[in-house]
């Protein structure tokens, strides 16, 4: 199964999530032109870190920016995936959607590690569940930028199945050499393709160091981009997952009798 993949590697404008979403129209129209399957947007493209005001940023799953790039995505009959500002139960969370090419919501995930050096946790409700979603091109699961330095969670989404790991992010300078590492370790340890898009330029309180990346199972750099905003593409061979995982049984051959599941 091969899937193309784009990566959306953007600026966003603080707290402006009209201006936001004329870009990303503009960005899908570009992606679908040349061939996409799947967009990969990065960790709150409409908002940015304007998590002072996410009370009033947020929307529902099924309204605002949400019911926007589904529909952009049937649209353009191709799958989309980034995170925003959502509401739940009495506080915002930051939750990526990925929709399938018809506009339909395959699932969502909230990230469930909040940074604390961005505040996150003092705005924002932690997610409670992560899953593997069903696709058309084969099991994926969802993870979001600081969720990158807990490798249990992109684990347990790899011994479940996943055999690509989406992530939305706006990871800063000074921890680019970070970023790089850990996106290449999570697919090696896994054997998995991790799909990996980070913003560019800059907000109040931080540089963003772009770097967007595409990584197969055997840890090879299908595509890596620098610190401007542009469009990356890669082509993903699923079958490779099987069999790289067949031909070193890293999963099979884990000892959770030893250090729990």
């Amino acid at each position: 199964m091969l899937l193309n993949v784009c990566l959306a590697q953007m600026d966003i404008e603080l707290g402006q999530p009209a201006a936001n979403l004329a870009q990303v129209c503009e960005l899908a129209a570009q992606a679908a032109a040349a061939g996409a399957q799947l967009l990969v947007l990065p960790e709150l493209w409409s908002t940015g870190y304007d998590l002072e005001r996410a009370h009033e940023l947020a929307t529902p799953l099924d309204g605002g920016v949400f019911a926007e790039l589904a529909a952009l995505a049937q649209q353009h009959t191709m799958a989309i995936c980034g995170s925003a500002l959502s509401t739940t139960a009495g506080r915002p969370a930051n939750t990526a959607v990925l929709y399938g090419p018809d506009g339909t919501a395959l699932g969502s995930y909230s990230k469930t590690h909040l940074f604390g050096l961005m505040h996150e946790d003092q705005w924002l409700a932690p997610g409670q569940h992560m899953n593997v979603l069903p696709t058309p091109w084969g099991p994926t699961a969802l993870a979001i930028c600081y969720d990158l330095r807990f490798p249990e969670l992109l684990r347990a989404y790899a011994v479940a199945g996943a055999q690509l790991i989406i992530m939305p992010s706006e990871w800063p300078h000074p921890r680019l050499e970070h970023w790089r590492t850990l996106v290449r370790a999570r697919a090696i340890e896994n054997q998995c393709f991790v799909v990996a898009c980070n913003r560019v330029g800059s907000d109040r309180a931080s540089r963003f160091c772009g770097h967007s990346l595409v990584i197969d199972p055997w840890g090879e750099v299908l595509v890596e981009g620098d610190e401007s905003a542009t469009l990356l593409f890669a082509r993903l061979d699923l079958d490779l997952v099987a069999e790289v995982r067949s031909r070193m049984s890293v999963l099979r051959d884990r000892r959770p009798d030893l250090y729990g599941a």
